[in-house]
């Protein structure tokens, strides 16, 4: 691949608030070479101009599920790989075409979907998945409803679908994660809380033993991986960053003292917003079960207040929207639920630098610097000042790239 010179760009470099105006970035096959103030000159390089717009690194979405494709996510676990398949692909060729070039699955993604979109079968962000997530008997990721007739675990007692394993005792614990290590997963999510669309536990119980979660982390570690957990009270929250769980997801009912808990231990939160507003609007009519739409109003009740605590903590926040079937189009709406407490720059960091740090990626993505991932975007105005810029679907976005490759270019 011949060198690219992006040049004549604001440069928003992912983490410092002053834009490096006029500058020129390298790109040299699928990595930034070099980033300079002014033009540069290469012989046989193409050259784009960016005519003074801004450039900054392309988008992260730090929670998806992007094979899940219905809003009964018990259904949607027991349907066909092959659909979960082309519905993903659909998912993440419109996640790529709104600007984000790297998605953090939080449950269900695997390899051959990752193999698809590195050999370029699809088009997509990059994919850093999870595999299957670990949950314990009746938590979060059984979708076993006790209304229907007793489903046979299997010999070893334990029970899988494509969405989660579920798994009781550090033994059966730790297998399950290095199964999925074994499995190519780049991280390890596990249920710490229950949740609104599994059928049978109350959102604001704790799920797994201490001594359960305790042996994920060491697992994880021991392999160079890390542990993302689901977490909606704050007794959830404390008892899996006590635990060394790197990644608090949701973070629904946090306080401040634990969010101040949360920052001091080095943990980080990726609270999702736009899913709850999504549900609220859509979710009735397309199916959702009205078991979760009650579940639904209890995280509603508290609204932004996990971002306003979170902020006043200093708490490193990850951006992630966990949507699923249909409502994958609300997407870009997360910035503009969470500029109504974040201001821009601190919104921009999340879905850059900040979920780059979460997924132990710093310097490869979410950054414009020599030796990252030529993974970018060129938008229509100064995301810095006008966040709304980054709300429709890509409609401000006349460049995309991934990894040195154009997938939009309207310059």
């Amino acid at each position: 691949m011949s060198m690219i010179v992006l040049q004549n760009a604001n440069v928003f470099d992912g983490a410092n608030a002053e834009l490096l105006a006029g500058a020129s970035v390298v790109i040299d096959d699928e990595r930034i070479r070099e980033v300079t103030a002014g033009p540069v000159k290469l012989p046989n390089a193409r050259v784009i101009d960016a005519g003074g717009r801004t450039l900054m690194p392309g988008l992260i979405d730090a929670h998806a599920h992007p094979h899940i494709s219905s809003l009964n996510v018990g259904d949607a676990t027991q349907f066909h790989p092959t659909y979960f398949a082309h519905h993903a692909a659909r998912v993440l060729r419109f996640a790529l075409s709104c600007g984000f070039t790297s998605i953090r699955d939080t449950g269900g993604g695997d390899v051959g979907l990752a193999m698809a979109l590195n050999e370029g079968l699809i088009e997509g962000p990059r994919l850093f998945y999870a595999g299957r997530v670990l949950s314990q008997t009746g938590g979060h990721a059984d979708m076993r409803d006790h209304r229907h007739a007793e489903h046979d675990l299997c010999a070893c007692r334990v029970h899988a679908d494509s969405l989660g394993v579920i798994v009781d005792g550090v033994d059966k614990v730790r297998w399950a994660v290095r199964e999925e290590i074994r499995k190519g997963a780049h991280h390890i999510k596990i249920m710490g809380s229950g949740g609104v669309s599994s059928p049978t536990d109350p959102v604001d119980v704790c799920q797994f033993a201490m001594e359960e979660i305790r042996v994920v982390v060491e697992e994880a570690e021991r392999a160079k991986k890390y542990v993302a957990a689901h977490c909606h009270p704050i007794a959830a929250i404390r008892r899996c960053v006590e635990a060394g769980v790197r990644s608090i997801e949701h973070a629904t009912f946090i306080d401040l003292p634990t969010a101040k808990f949360l920052t001091e231990r080095g943990a980080y939160a990726v609270p999702t917003m736009t899913i709850m507003f999504a549900l609220k609007a859509e979710g009735a009519k397309l199916g959702f079960p009205k078991r979760s739409l009650e579940k639904l109003e209890e995280t509603l009740v508290v609204g932004l207040q996990c971002l306003e605590n979170l902020h006043k903590a200093g708490a490193p926040m990850g951006f992630g929207c966990d949507l699923i079937g249909p409502l994958y189009t609300w997407q870009c709406h997360e910035f503009r639920v969470r500029a109504e407490v974040l201001k821009p720059i601190d919104i921009l960091r999340s879905a850059t630098s900040v979920n780059a740090e979460i997924m132990q990626r710093q310097g490869e993505i979410g950054c414009i610097a020599p030796g990252a991932y030529a993974d970018l975007i060129v938008v229509n105005g100064n995301p810095l000042a006008d966040i709304g810029l980054l709300t429709e679907n890509g409609r401000h976005l006349p460049l995309i790239m991934k990894g040195g490759q154009i997938f939009k270019n309207e310059l």
